[in-house]
Parts: C-alpha cells; structure tokens; sequence
C-alpha cells in the first residue's frame, strides 16, 4: 500500500468518523429526549402519578424516530408501592415532531411490565369523583404495544404473559384492541375489541361495539352494542350476544348499563339465560369494586354479600372444587337509611 492511499484511506476513515458523530449528535438535538420525558412526567403529576426512569431516554432514528425507555417507574404521588415497574419502553415518534412539530407520540410499547393492582386501585380510590366533561379522544396514530407483563395482587400472581396490542385511535374510525393473558394455573385467554370512537356534543360515544373473549377452548363470547360517557358516573351501555361452553351449551346475555342520577348510582343490568340457569341481576359496579377490593382481606371489615338486588337460579354449579345443585339466590337490597332505624346490609337466601 502506497503512503498517498494510506492517507487517503485515513482522511476517509476521519470524515466517516466526523459524519457519525455529527449525526449522532444532530439526532440527539432533534429528538431532545429531555422534552419528551418532561412531557410525560408532567402529564403524570396531573393525574397523581410520578414517573422515573433508571437511565436518561436514549434517541434513535432507525426504523423510525424513537426514544428508548430503561426502568420505567410508575408510582402514586405519596405511596410507597409502585403501580407499574417496566424492563423498558418505546417511544415511536412522527418525522414531523423532529422538526419543530407538535410534541406527538404515534406508536407506545412497554415491555415485560410488572402491574399491582393494589397499589392502582388505591391510586384510583383518589382520584377526583366530580362529574367532569368527557375528554377529547386521544390521537394514536399506529398504536399501543405491551409483551411479557404480568398483574399482581397482594403479591400474588394472577396473571402471567400478558399482552396487548391496539391500532390507530382517530376519531370516527375503527378502532382493535387485542388482549391476552394465562391466569396462574396456565389457562390461556383472549378478549379482542372492536369500536368506532367518537365525540358527539359533550360525549365519547362507542359504536358499534364487537366483544369477543375465549377461555382455553372451553368458553367463548360475543357481545355487540353502543355505549356513550358524559364524564364521572354518567355512562351508558346496551351489549347482547351469547356465551358458549363445551360443557354446559349456549347462554343469551344481556348487559344495559344506565348513568347515575340524584338517587341511584351507575347501575348494570345483567341478564343471562340457558340449560337450568337463569340470572337476572342489577349490580352497581363502583359498589362491586370495593366490595371486590375486601375480598381476601383477613385485616379489612367482615364482607356480607356484594351489593345489589335480584335472583340467580342454577341447576347446577361447580367452584373451586364445590358441587351444588338446585341453587337458587335472593338478592335484596339494603332499604334507604332514615331517622327512625339504621340501615341493615344487604341479604341473600340460598335453598
């Protein structure tokens, strides 16, 4: 090799060298991580929520402009237990944002998340009950993605390998949303959704609402409908279909959810009919999730039965290694409290 080649090929070497570093460091300036991780820890603390990260986000242009999240930390303001603790995260970005564009995230993923639903619900329990109006639609424009996660409760495992996939969420179109998960003893699950959101006056209206959710291969639904929400506890829902099991045959299902008022709160009718079984509950579902919240609690106050009021009938029902049959229960609602008598709890007859 001749000494004016060898210079030449080191003069290469530098400018591909400089040309690396100065695109690095144009990516770096383009991206401004700093920015977007303040955006989210902003939008964080407006809802009671303080997020950190193990390492500064880390830029990347290729396959497309991202961010690259290590540690994420998702923590009630004030509590000591975190809601979400993630391997890492991803922020896709639009080219248009690189350039002085609106700060836009286009595409979310969160890997091998850890979620305690304790420490969630005691985060929602906080928030503020005060009706508010319905917000706007969140712009998505390629989607959410979420692998390998798992949901805890009271540190114990309930489900494992849990993912999520959602598409684009623009106003007036179609929006899928896949979830699957195995419970603690393995057992695979799917629940698919298909909606089409939209903002009609002061409301986020849901159309035509396609629900499907199997269980290993014993048990399938589908349910079909609308629903709206004003904000608070003004909602209302209207699904129908059926539920199929291997082992027990085709039951019709209907949900009609209707919005709270100066004397009732946000209710659920269910009904559900098949061989030998029938259901006809109206369950509040804000009551329902604190009842649920005791469940297992051996420190919290003696649970009577959920609140709610109406009749199941079972010709046969097979839980947690119990058989029964010929099972029929009376739900009665506790009467209204007055100055004359205290209120008793809610009751229920088994024969």
């Amino acid at each position: 090799m001749t000494r004016r080649l060898r210079i030449a090929l080191l003069g290469l070497t530098g400018v591909l060298v400089a040309g690396l570093i100065a695109l690095l460091v144009t990516v770096y300036l383009l991206l401004q991580p700093a920015r977007f991780t303040a955006m989210l820890q902003d939008q964080a603390r407006q809802v009671g929520l303080e997020l950190s990260l193990a390492s500064p986000a880390s830029p990347t242009l290729f396959p497309r402009p991202a961010l690259e999240l290590q540690g994420l930390t998702l923590t009630a303001q004030g509590a000591s237990m975190p809601i979400l603790l993630a391997a890492n995260g991803r922020l896709a970005l639009p080219w248009s944002t690189l350039f002085g564009g609106p700060t836009v995230i286009s595409r979310l993923e969160i890997d091998a998340p850890r979620v305690d639903l304790d420490a969630l619900q005691a985060w929602l329990s906080r928030l503020p009950s005060g009706a508010a109006g319905a917000p706007n639609i969140p712009r998505i424009d390629t989607g959410v993605r979420i692998a390998r996660g798992t949901l805890v409760r009271s540190n114990q495992l309930l489900l494992r390998d849990f993912a999520l996939d959602a598409g684009s969420l623009l106003t007036g179109e179609p929006f899928p949303l896949v979830i699957s998960a195995k419970d603690a003893g393995g057992t695979p699950m799917q629940l698919s959704l298909t909606a089409t959101p939209r903002i009609q006056g002061n409301a986020l209206q849901l159309n035509n609402i396609d629900l499907n959710f199997t269980r290993d291969a014993s048990t399938s639904m589908r349910l079909t409908g609308e629903a709206h929400w004003h904000g608070a506890a003004d909602a209302a829902a209207t699904l129908a279909g059926s539920i199929d099991q291997a082992d027990a045959g085709r039951y019709d299902i209907s949900l009609h959810l209707t919005p709270a008022n100066q004397s009732d709160p946000l209710l659920l009718a269910l009904k559900l009919d098949g061989p030998g079984n029938h259901v006809d509950l109206r369950l509040p579902p804000l009551g329902v999730a604190r009842w649920w919240s005791h469940v297992g609690n051996e420190e919290g106050p003696q649970l009577n039965v959920p609140p709610g009021s109406g009749h199941v009938e079972a010709a046969t029902l097979d839980m947690a290694g119990v058989h029964v049959e010929g099972l029929q229960l009376q739900f009665v609602p506790a009467p209204a409290a007055s100055t004359s008598a205290p209120a008793t709890p809610a009751t229920s007859d088994a024969r």
